[in-house]
C-alpha cells in the first residue's frame, strides 16, 4: 500500500475518483481534517440537524451541502458522492450496496452532512509519541456501539459508537488532553477502561472496523465515532440513506490545527 502520508487532498481525492484508492484513509494527508458523511432526504434533514446539534461530541458537523453535491467549505472542488473512497447505502435502514461512486444515489432532494472525525486528531497523538495502533498495524480503527444513549430529536435516536485505540494509562491521560483541544472531530475520551462498562461485550469483536492488538498494560481507550449516525439509520430507518463505508473518510483541505478556528467564525457569521 502507498505511503500518502504527505500527499494533498487535492491530489488524493483524484485518487479516489478514478478508483486507485478504496480503502481506509487513517494516516493520509498529513494535517488535514478527515470527515464522516451521512446523506439523508430532505425530509429528514432538520431532524438530523437537531440530532448532531443535541449530541456535538459523536457527531460534529462541518458542512451542510445540498442541491448538487459539491463540497465547498471543507474541499471546494471535491464531491460528496465520488471523492471518498467508499459509501454504504441503507435502504428503511438496512445496507443494501457498497459503492465506490454514489452518483447513482444522489437526487436533488439529497442533503449531505460532513461531520468531524476522529482520524483528525490522530496526527497529534503521534507527534507526541503515542503509537496509534491502528495504523501502526495497518488495519481499519475498531468501532463499538455502546450502552450509552444519544439525546433523541425528531425521529432521530439510537446509541453513541465509540472507536477505540488502546495505550498505556500514562500516554491516555496524555491523549485526552490532547484530543480535548479538537472539539469539532470529537474531542476527548468518553471513556477509559473496562468495555463492559459501555456496554461491549468482547473488545476483540468490533461492531465495525477491525481488532487491534492490546498488549499488556494497556487500556482500551474510547471516543465518540462519527459512525453513530449509521446506528441511528439502522433504528430510525429512512427510506434512503447514503454513509461512508467506517474508516474511509472524506480528506478535507482544511488543516487540522485551522479547523476548530474556522468553524468557530462560521458559527459567528
Amino acid at each position: 500500500m502507498a505511503d500518502y502520508r504527505n500527499w494533498r487532498p487535492e491530489d488524493i481525492w483524484l485518487k479516489i475518483r478514478s478508483g486507485e484508492i478504496d480503502y481506509p484513509t487513517a494516516g493520509m494527508c498529513g494535517g488535514y481534517a478527515q470527515a464522516n458523511l451521512a446523506i439523508l432526504p430532505r425530509s429528514y434533514a432538520e431532524d438530523f440537524k437537531e440530532f448532531a446539534k443535541k449530541n456535538p461530541q459523536p457527531c460534529p458537523v462541518l458542512e451542510i451541502i445540498e442541491g448538487d453535491p459539491m463540497i465547498h467549505d471543507m474541499g471546494e472542488g471535491a464531491n460528496v458522492v465520488t471523492d471518498i473512497p467508499k459509501y454504504f447505502v441503507y435502504k428503511d435502514g438496512v445496507k443494501v450496496d457498497e459503492v465506490t461512486d454514489a452518483t447513482p444515489y444522489w437526487t436533488e432532494d439529497s442533503v449531505a452532512f460532513l461531520i468531524g472525525c476522529s482520524f483528525s486528531f490522530e496526527e497529534a497523538l503521534l507527534q507526541a509519541g503515542i503509537d496509534v495502533r491502528h495504523i501502526s498495524m495497518g488495519c481499519n480503527v475498531p468501532m463499538y456501539k455502546t450502552n450509552i444513549e444519544c439525546e433523541k430529536a425528531g425521529v432521530f435516536e439510537g446509541p453513541v459508537v465509540c472507536s477505540m485505540r488502546p495505550m498505556t494509562p500514562e500516554n491516555a491521560k496524555i491523549a485526552a488532553e490532547i484530543t480535548g483541544r479538537y472539539p469539532n472531530v470529537h474531542g476527548a475520551p468518553i471513556h477509559m477502561g473496562d468495555p463492559a462498562e459501555i456496554g461491549i461485550a468482547d473488545v476483540n469483536k468490533p461492531d465495525y472496523g477491525d481488532a487491534v492488538e492490546i498488549r499488556e498494560g494497556e487500556i482500551p481507550v474510547f471516543w465518540a465515532c462519527g459512525v453513530t449516525p449509521q446506528a441511528a439509520v439502522e433504528r430510525v430507518k429512512p427510506p434512503l440513506v447514503i454513509t461512508h463505508a467506517p474508516g474511509h473518510m472524506f480528506i478535507t483541505n482544511v488543516k487540522n490545527t485551522e479547523l476548530n478556528d474556522y468553524l468557530e467564525a462560521k458559527k459567528q457569521k
